[in-house]
């Protein structure tokens, strides 16, 4: 695996017609070492700290099995409408005082628009104007012109995740499709952002869907890819499914960086299943988090990540 390494630190990029089946083979500890050594030759010691806000929850029309908001599952969530613009900006000054790198209003549903798309676009200016920290956005399914107001308000990457392989995705939801999700991407790369995408794992994909995710992300010239592992919820058509294991967890993050080998590998949802906060994930190719709590899950505390992370050798200033 070092000598793969090597290979695409020196510029070889793995495509998809080739044999991946090695990935699967390959002892554990070679396949973090030669991943943790891409990051290191290509992407430094930075390291990216993101936090998300739940900016409008619950009562979503769409069917994803694995989310505790759509209106198809009975999660007991907290249902809201869209928060105040004053609260997310308030929010949000207090992250980027925390040191955080990115900010992101994530919002339930198909799209946004109307007032809360107004509410959005209000709250994303004032934290432009005021706060000295990145905007990302994730709002579903939008119009190009949606797109523009985004971009307009100060934002500068969405966030859309293609969740699994192509061949997968209909097996997770029915209400939009793949190549819904394709055609954000690329409208939202038209309109000039930045794209976060990525997807879960542990949701009974195979090995071959993970991989097919990975590529086609690459394909997709992905800059931020966030990987969560599946914490089943009660309520979700995924709430009886076991735990994906720490090794399946670290081997999936080491695939992501030797095929995406610039992109920021984002570990999102699923740092609680190891024990001192997911520390060997920083060592196996990833060098971004979400930090601070996830949208239905509870994630690790900024103060904690900035010390661990400090402690592993990265750099985590602005």
């Amino acid at each position: 695996m070092k000598d793969l390494a090597k290979q695409i630190i020196a510029g070889r990029r793995l495509k998809r017609n080739e044999d991946f089946n090695f990935f699967l083979t390959s002892d554990i500890e070679e396949l973090l070492e030669g991943a943790n050594m891409i990051r290191e030759a290509l992407c430094g010691s930075k390291i990216d700290l993101c936090t998300i806000i739940n900016g409008r929850s619950g009562r979503c029309s769409e069917n994803c099995k694995f989310c505790a908001q759509s209106a198809h599952h009975h999660t007991g969530i907290e249902e809201y409408e869209f928060l105040d613009p004053d609260v997310i900006l308030e929010d949000c000054k207090k992250n980027e005082a925390n040191g955080v790198h990115r900010y992101s209003i994530v919002t339930a549903g198909r799209s946004l628009s109307g007032k809360d798309l107004d509410k959005a676009i209000e709250a994303y200016k004032k934290m432009h104007e005021e706060c000295n920290i990145s905007l990302c956005g994730s709002h579903g399914l939008l119009t190009e012109e949606e797109f523009i107001r985004l971009k307009e308000a100060g934002v500068s990457m969405y966030h859309e995740n293609i969740e699994t392989s192509k061949r997968n995705f209909p097996n997770i939801c029915t209400t939009h499709t793949y190549e819904d999700k394709i055609h954000e991407i690329k409208l939202a790369k038209k309109v000039g952002f930045k794209v976060c995408s990525g997807g879960i794992i542990g949701m009974g994909e195979t090995w071959e869907d993970r991989i097919d995710m990975a590529v086609s992300l690459s394909e997709l010239q992905i800059e931020s890819i966030p990987i969560n592992a599946l914490m089943p919820i009660k309520g979700t058509c995924y709430e009886n499914l076991k735990p994906i294991s720490e090794e399946d967890i670290l081997r999936t993050i080491a695939i992501f960086r030797y095929i995406n080998p610039t992109a920021y590998i984002r570990m999102a949802a699923g740092r609680s299943y190891f024990k001192d906060g997911g520390k060997k994930i920083f060592l196996s190719g990833a060098n971004a988090t979400i930090t601070g709590d996830m949208l239905t899950t509870v994630g690790n505390n900024t103060i904690q990540d900035k010390e661990m992370l400090t402690n592993l050798g990265f750099d985590i200033s602005k």
